[in-house]
Order: structure tokens, then C-alpha cells, then sequence
């Protein structure tokens, strides 16, 4: 299969040698090829350029993309899509002046979602997934990292493992499995929560190693949750089965879980709603990414992420949609490429960055997803008709998206009878 994208706008994010993270001040630049054609064989990236140099480039399908704007697809760095149900009530209860913290402690938020995933048939809860995946790459995503955590129980979160196994064998985007038992106590630990984390460290990570399903490690560092101690010994015990930390760190309280994370080298410290000049000091010598969770502020009316402060100390950032039932219940990126301009108030050159090249650096595939570059994976979206870039975050309500290229497959996302599965 061969496809031949001419007439292109703007096609953007190209880049001639393998660039796998902006940081800082090369965050501001997106670089942009007017007046451009793409050409793709199966499922690679194999030539781009000007128009003028397009003679005798022939494909088994063209696509005319005038006036239309091309770039990589979304790389979503932080999700949690396999889950059961929802919880619009706890929406209502907010609306009436609940806090976030007010609603777990009466048997709400994570626990409500295990209770009900406990209950639901690995089967439905795969169904209920994939549609919600499927949804996500009509909007343009074509990489998803997925968490458990909504288990809770040593089988429920090994059934969510099973899932994303399925997801990531059966859909055309590709997945990178977490595995997020620390996500919080369950009742039956609430008085013990040391033998929760035994049991996470000693039983479930171990098994979770035997199915060779979960690349990484996460932990909800959080007041009310684990403790930089629970953390360090629960990442100790991943990083001995082979999984990379990507942790939950400063959503509401500041702990230290950034240099932690630092010092065991996560991949990524996601949130960081609340940040500090320490925090900012351990990040910069750092691997790490910092990932920003808009979303997540939009829903719950806290604090977003201080991007200006990481950029401009010359750290890179990423941003990614947190897609959760309770705090984030949109895994729209093109909002939350939006969100990042209006709110964080990075530019959408900034954004860009974010939600593609850095995205994928959040999930360890940016040598192959990210960026236009020859010999990567051809995942790219064709936006409708736009005269700039600028107007994808400008209007963010609206999915610009009209078609795209998944895995090298092309697809009219306005079909609702067209599929993503391989």
C-alpha cells in the first residue's frame, strides 16, 4: 500500500534528521514545509518536500490536500481508558460544591470506578474500551498509553492488563501498558495500607511481569495516597521487573515525588499542577518529561500546570489528556492542545510540540512516532480545510480532523461504518 499526499498546506513537525525531544526554547519553534507533498509506503514515512520536486512520485492511492494542514498525530501520554461505567454523579455532586477529596472519603472517585469494574465481565469492559479508543482516533490520536488502576484487587488489575493486551493486539494505534495498582487504598486496606503495598510489590507485580504486558510502572504519590516512602518501594519493585516509573506527582500537594521520580528515572512525572523551584531543579539535568494534564484542571477547577516556568528554564514539557471517568472525562487532544494555549498559555507552536514529538517522548517511542521524519511510523492527521495552524487550537471545541493515516492505513474518519482495527 502506497499513498501520495499532495497540495499540502502546511505540512508540519518535519524534520530531516530524528529529533526525539524539544526542550525549552526549541519548544517554540514548529517547523513547517509549505505548499507540500507526503508520500507513504505501508506503514513508513518515505519521502516529503515541496511540490515542485513531487514529479514522478506515483502511489497506488493521491490524496489532494489543498488547503488542508498535515502533521503528526496526537501522541497521548497519559490515559486511563479501560474502565466500566461512569461517574456523572459525583459530576452533579461537584457542581453542588464537593471537593475532589470530600468525594473520595465518602466511597467515591477511584473506588466507586473499581467497585464497578470488579463487577463487569472482561469482555464488556474490553467492548466499553475500544469504543472509547476507537472515538479518541476519529479526534486524531494515534498513540495511546493506557493505565490500569481501576482494579484495585490482585485479579481486577490483571483483567485490565488483559484488556489493553487485546487493545493493543486488535487496534491500529499503538499502546503503551502501565500498570497503576497504586492508584489508591481499597476499603479492605484502609486501616493496613502496608499490606496493600506488600501485596502490590510482592504478588501482583510479579504476575503482572509473568503476562509481559505493562512497559511501566505509575503511582498516585498524593497526600491521602502514597507516601514518598509507598512510592520509592513500589517503584523498586517495578524497575525489578523491567518497568520504567511514569508517576502521578504535585496534583495537590507537593511531596517531593518529582525528585524521585528523577532519581529512578522515570520516563515521565504527570499532573504537576502544584510545582516549586526544587522541582524545577531536579527536572533539569533530568531524562524525565514533565506532562501536563489540562484536562484535568478544566474539569476540576484547580490549578494548571505552570508551563512557563519549565519552558523557560529550558525543560521540555508534554501535554496529554488524562481521559478518566471522574476527573477528566474527555480524551479530546485537539481541547487539550487548546487548553494549553488559552490556560497555560503556551503558544500553539509550544503545543504542538507537546502533543506530538514530546508526547512521544512521554511514552518512549519518539524515535518512531512524532514527527514528519523519513523512516518513521505514518501515523498523520489531514485537518478540513484551514488557512493556519493556529486556528486548531483557536477553535478548540472543534475536531479539525477530516481524514488521517493510521499505521499507514488511510481512513475517512466521517464514516461511521469505518474501523481501526488491524
Amino acid at each position: 500500500m502506497s499513498i501520495l499526499i499532495t497540495n499540502i498546506k502546511q505540512l508540519l513537525q518535519v524534520h530531516d534528521h530524528n529529533v526525539l525531544v524539544l526542550k525549552g526554547e526549541e519548544m517554540k519553534t514548529l517547523t513547517v514545509l509549505e505548499n507540500a507533498y507526503l508520500y507513504i509506503e505501508h506503514d513508513t514515512i518515505i519521502e516529503y518536500g515541496e511540490m515542485v520536486d513531487c514529479e514522478g512520485i506515483e502511489a497506488e492511492t493521491v490524496v489532494d490536500a489543498t488547503g488542508r494542514i498535515v502533521l503528526p498525530s496526537w501522541c497521548d501520554s497519559h490515559t486511563h481508558i479501560v474502565y466500566a461505567g461512569n461517574r456523572t454523579s459525583e459530576f452533579v455532586d461537584r457542581i453542588k460544591g464537593l471537593s475532589y477529596a470530600e468525594i473520595a472519603e465518602r466511597g467515591g472517585g477511584i473506588l466507586n470506578s473499581a467497585k464497578v469494574l470488579q463487577e463487569t465481565s472482561e469482555a464488556d469492559l474490553y467492548d466499553q474500551s475500544m469504543d472509547r479508543l476507537e472515538e479518541l482516533i476519529r479526534m486524531g490520536t494515534g498513540a495511546f498509553e493506557i493505565k490500569t488502576g481501576y482494579g484495585l484487587t490482585v485479579d481486577a488489575e490483571l483483567k485490565m492488563l488483559r484488556v489493553i493486551k487485546r487493545i493493543k493486539q486488535e487496534s491500529l494505534a499503538l499502546i503503551k501498558p502501565t500498570l497503576l495498582a497504586a492508584h489508591a487504598i481499597p476499603d479492605d486496606y484502609r486501616d493496613k495500607k502496608e499490606d496493600y503495598i506488600k501485596l502490590i510489590t510482592e504478588e501482583l507485580i510479579p504476575k503482572a511481569a509473568k503476562l509481559n504486558i505493562a512497559h511501566f510502572i505509575d503511582v498516585f504519590c498524593e497526600k491521602g495516597y502514597f507516601d514518598l516512602k509507598d512510592t520509592e518501594a513500589i517503584l523498586k519493585a517495578g524497575k525489578d521487573h523491567n518497568m520504567r516509573p511514569k508517576i502521578h506527582v504535585n496534583q495537590f500537594n507537593i511531596l517531593g515525588g518529582v525528585a524521585l521520580g528523577v532519581k529512578y528515572n522515570a520516563l515521565s512525572v504527570d499532573h504537576l499542577e502544584e510545582l516549586n523551584d526544587d522541582d524545577i531543579n531536579a527536572l533539569k539535568p533530568s531524562s524525565t518529561m514533565p506532562v501536563a494534564l489540562p484536562g484535568c484542571s478544566y474539569f476540576l477547577g484547580i490549578p494548571y500546570t505552570p508551563a512557563r516556568k519549565l519552558i523557560d528554564a529550558g525543560i521540555p514539557i508534554a501535554i496529554a489528556t488524562d481521559y478518566n471517568p471522574g476527573s477528566a472525562p474527555s480524551g479530546n487532544m485537539n481541547f487539550v492542545v487548546g487548553a494549553a494555549c488559552i490556560k497555560m498559555k503556551m503558544t500553539p507552536e509550544e503545543a504542538i510540540n507537546a502533543a506530538t514529538i514530546n508526547g512521544a517522548y512521554a511514552m518512549g517511542i519518539s524515535n518512531m512516532y512524532g514527527s514528519i521524519t523519513r523512516g518513521k511510523k505514518a501515523n498523520v492527521i489531514i485537518t478540513k480545510p484551514l488557512e493556519h495552524y493556529n486556528e486548531i487550537p483557536y477553535a478548540f471545541a472543534h475536531n479539525p480532523v477530516e481524514q488521517i493515516v493510521i499505521n499507514g492505513q488511510l481512513k475517512d474518519i466521517k464514516n461511521p461504518e469505518e474501523n481501526f482495527r488491524i
